[in-house]
């Protein structure tokens, strides 16, 4: 489809319920999950293990094809945790997994497809009985994780760096600076000079955020109607 068809309050209708099925299915999942998250598609949200606790102001978004999978297996008791900060994104297709310790911290975005892990899961010689030789992963606030990156074991992001899609990140990247490849390497610095707007700021007066969203909504769904709609589904158009 070229638009949305579906009219305002259908949307809103929609938006609601996957309001309340988070808040009743995946919330409790979380050992700690702070005020005003939005999920997207939350039966897309996949939970094992504990503890994992995201922060507030948390934008998680799924598909049907790209589910979000948060996995803690650890074989001691007080190892494996998973810690995300505020206002932080994460994208379709995102699997975070831990056996020793992941910290996402503030406002860190991680794009679709990416793969953060503090263990390798497996030994080199034992495939059977280890987990290989977990490093807990950091990533300082304000990193922005790429499309299908993979950040290994042992590693630590920078504040404010970013990784390219599809790098691998097998050593730590210092801040403010732009990591690519495959071993992911530094390929520019970030100007100092130059301020960073981080997604706090998006969340800085969540009411107004909410009604300058819903007016976009209005705007754009503006005229749709529910036989517009049902058509568009049953008897699509290349025009739709």
């Amino acid at each position: 489809m070229r638009r949305d068809h579906r009219p305002y309050w259908i949307k809103k209708f929609h938006l609601k319920f996957q309001e309340l099925y988070a808040r009743y299915f995946i919330k409790p999942q979380f050992d700690y999950l702070g005020d005003g998250f939005t999920f997207l598609n939350p039966w897309n949200i996949e939970i094992f293990g504990a503890p994992i606790t995201i922060g507030k102001h948390a934008n998680i978004i799924t598909t049907s094809d790209h589910k979000v999978r948060f996995t803690i297996w650890a074989k001691q008791k007080d190892k494996g945790k998973i810690d995300i900060g505020d206002f932080c994104l994460i994208c379709p297709g995102v699997r975070i997994s831990s056996a020793e310790k992941i910290i996402i911290s503030d406002n860190c975005m991680i794009a679709s497809g990416a793969y953060i892990t503090d263990t390798d899961w497996h030994d080199i010689y034992n495939r059977v009985h280890s987990l290989g030789n977990p490093g807990a992963v950091h990533i300082g606030e304000n990193a922005w994780i790429g499309d299908s990156a993979i950040i290994c074991k042992g590693v630590h992001i920078g504040e404010n760096s970013i990784v390219g899609a599809g790098s691998v990140v097998i050593h730590s990247i210092p801040p403010n600076v732009i990591a690519a490849g495959n071993p992911a390497r530094v390929v520019k610095k970030l100007d100092p000079d130059i301020p960073f707007v981080k997604r706090a700021e998006w969340f800085s007066d969540p009411t107004m955020l909410a009604n300058d969203i819903d007016q976009l909504d209005k705007d754009n769904l503006k005229g749709n109607t529910l036989l517009h709609w049902l058509r568009t589904l049953v008897f699509p158009k290349n025009t739709d």
